[in-house]
């Protein structure tokens, strides 16, 4: 068959890979555990009060390695793979690396070499949960935590911005890899007071509600490939019609009675 006969056209559903990332507590393994029929692979103990299914805690790379062999070889009803965290997972990337280069720390490979080298293992990573989202047709989340970092844009002054908290070859790699990614926060507002003396003092407001940032803005970095608003609710099922084409947020106008 030729190239030209082969030629698609429309969008395409696939299993989503997705990335949420946050502050602590903010509700991101909540969010993956919301997924379709999902199955964690823990790199931390933080799942002790969410009602989840997962895999024992891994305490090495080659456990994950392990748990993603096991859910493309053996049958099993699971839709969703959740990697609860990936910058914890980093840390098990990185001994990994020191035990095969037989040094204490990463530091110790010299010129960065050592970041680079655990790139390696990443693509491993990333191309085991492909084979399962590909063949298995699984939905990926990876979860982090977030970090405040100093980006130097070259159309402004350096300045300070939320991001994974992950080394920037690795977030660089995860970032590219991944469909959308999420920044998951709370709304706040501020209020400012005038003291007299031409000062002023800003105050954050915070009413508790969280929120899904899902476009780069100066003050965090995000991405999706689905036209996603702006910002909406922290709630997967919220995420998970917008991926079916469908918008929750629309409300259906209630029916007028009509007259006898």
């Amino acid at each position: 068959m030729k190239l030209l006969e082969q030629v698609q056209r429309g969008r395409v559903a696939a299993p989503r890979r997705t990335t949420i990332y946050g502050p602590h507590g903010v509700g991101k393994s909540t969010f993956g555990a919301m997924a379709e029929a999902p199955i964690f692979i823990q790199t931390e103990d933080g799942l002790t009060n969410i009602d989840c299914e997962r895999f024992p805690l891994a305490t090495k790379y080659a456990d994950v390695i392990a748990a993603l062999g096991e859910l493309y070889t053996e049958p099993h009803e699971y839709r969703t793979v959740v990697v609860d965290s990936v910058d914890w997972l980093e840390r098990l990337i990185w001994a990994e690396v020191c035990q095969k280069r037989g040094v204490e720390s990463i530091e110790d490979i010299g010129y960065g070499k050592g970041y680079v080298f655990a790139l390696t293992n990443w693509r491993e990573v990333l191309s085991g949960l492909d084979a399962l989202r590909n063949e298995r047709g699984m939905h990926i989340i990876l979860i982090a935590h977030a970090q405040i970092e100093k980006f130097a844009n070259p159309e402004t002054d350096t300045y300070d911005r939320y991001s994974p908290r992950l080394q920037k070859l690795a977030s660089a790699l995860v970032q590219e890899w991944c469909d959308d990614v999420l920044f998951a926060t709370y709304r706040i507002h501020t209020k400012t007071t005038n003291e007299g003396f031409d000062r002023k003092r800003v105050q954050g407001i915070g009413t508790g509600e969280r929120i899904i940032r899902t476009t780069e803005r100066p003050a965090h970095v995000a991405k999706n490939r689905l036209g996603l608003p702006e910002e909406f609710p922290l709630d997967y099922r919220i995420y998970a019609a917008f991926c079916r084409g469908e918008n929750p947020l629309i409300e259906t106008p209630e029916p007028v009675e009509q007259g006898v």
